[in-house]
């Protein structure tokens, strides 16, 4: 709740008095992180990086890996119940077929296809994500976000996607983006995963990139998700790069643990690699794991099942 809504006096409130107090807390915050960025820099340390290490992981192994990290998306103003029922039934014949390989982290939909992958889903461990709180521009009412996602949870979604409120982050009322991902937070328990979407493609810069990240992390963030796909750019190497710095920091900082998301435009399986090749090197072994690294996509799985199997495969 904010400063002025809850106070009644006629005196002498000095909210402006508050707010900078309120502000104050995440200038201090963001004190604790390497802020100095240069977007040139950013950009020429990514591509570095990517043509040192990319060779190595190029590999079946890492292929296979990648799969069962990715979480397949149908998010098309098109979509329908028997779209989404024809997906959901594609990855529960896939994984009756293919029992030595990987299954896919999650399916990804519209909130209100939640109840038709949560009572169509056969496949184990496959996670269903739903994307909520207004997406993809995250404009309308925080009360629409909240009851969104409860609706989401009730029809058995077990992950949540939202997107960080970004008019509100570049105009700097830092505290009503915290306010709104730590509500969600709430509304999903411990028990169910959020991530926040930081919509790199808006945010333009490295630093408005880091400094979202962190707000989104101190806001209870499980996860920080690239793009939502529907802005351009949406995933960069630059972007990631970033964003492992940040989550490295933070987790060195707090010693709490976030997970990362790519999406937005991720379609081949060299893509895929660049950004496993980031994530190995920036964050380490530990988060090259389904539960901390995802890539959201909807024709990925198609690259990857080809590269595998040496002939093309059109399966999804």
């Amino acid at each position: 709740m904010r400063p002025e809504e809850h106070c009644h006096c006629h005196n002498h409130c000095d909210h402006s008095h508050e707010e900078e107090k309120m502000e104050s807390i995440y200038l201090q915050m963001f004190d604790k992180y390497n802020l100095h960025l240069h977007d040139e820099v950013v950009q020429e340390a990514a591509k570095q990086l990517i043509a040192e290490k990319e060779a190595e992981n190029n590999t079946t192994e890492v292929k296979k890996f990648l799969f069962g990290c990715m979480e397949l998306t149908s998010l098309k103003v098109t979509d329908n119940e028997e779209s989404i029922l024809q997906l959901t039934e594609k990855v529960n014949h896939f994984s009756e077929e293919n029992v030595d390989f990987p299954h896919i982290a999650a399916i990804c939909v519209y909130p209100r296809f939640t109840s038709i992958v949560s009572t169509s889903l056969e496949a184990d461990n496959v996670q269903i994500t739903s994307v909520c709180g207004g997406f993809p521009s995250s404009q309308t009412f925080p009360e629409v976000k909240t009851i969104e996602t409860a609706l989401a949870l009730k029809d058995g979604a077990t992950e949540i996607d939202v997107v960080m409120p970004v008019g509100y982050f570049l105009s700097g009322d830092y505290e009503q983006v915290s306010d709104e991902i730590s509500e969600l937070k709430a509304t999903c328990g411990e028990e169910t995963t959020l991530k926040v979407i930081l919509e790199t493609g808006a945010l333009g810069t490295a630093v408005n990139i880091k400094k979202a990240a962190l707000m989104a992390m101190y806001s209870d963030a499980d996860f920080i998700k690239t793009s939502t796909g529907k802005v351009e750019p949406g995933a960069t190497p630059a972007a990631v790069y970033v964003m492992c710095k940040a989550i490295k920091e933070y987790y060195e900082e707090t010693g709490r643990k976030v997970g990362i998301k790519i999406a937005g435009g991720v379609k081949t399986t060299a893509d895929a690699i660049k950004y496993y090749t980031l994530v190995k090197e920036l964050l380490g072994e530990e988060w090259l794991d389904p539960n901390w690294f995802r890539i959201g996509a909807s024709k990925l799985a198609n690259h990857l099942l080809s590269d595998i199997k040496g002939e093309t495969v059109n399966y999804f």
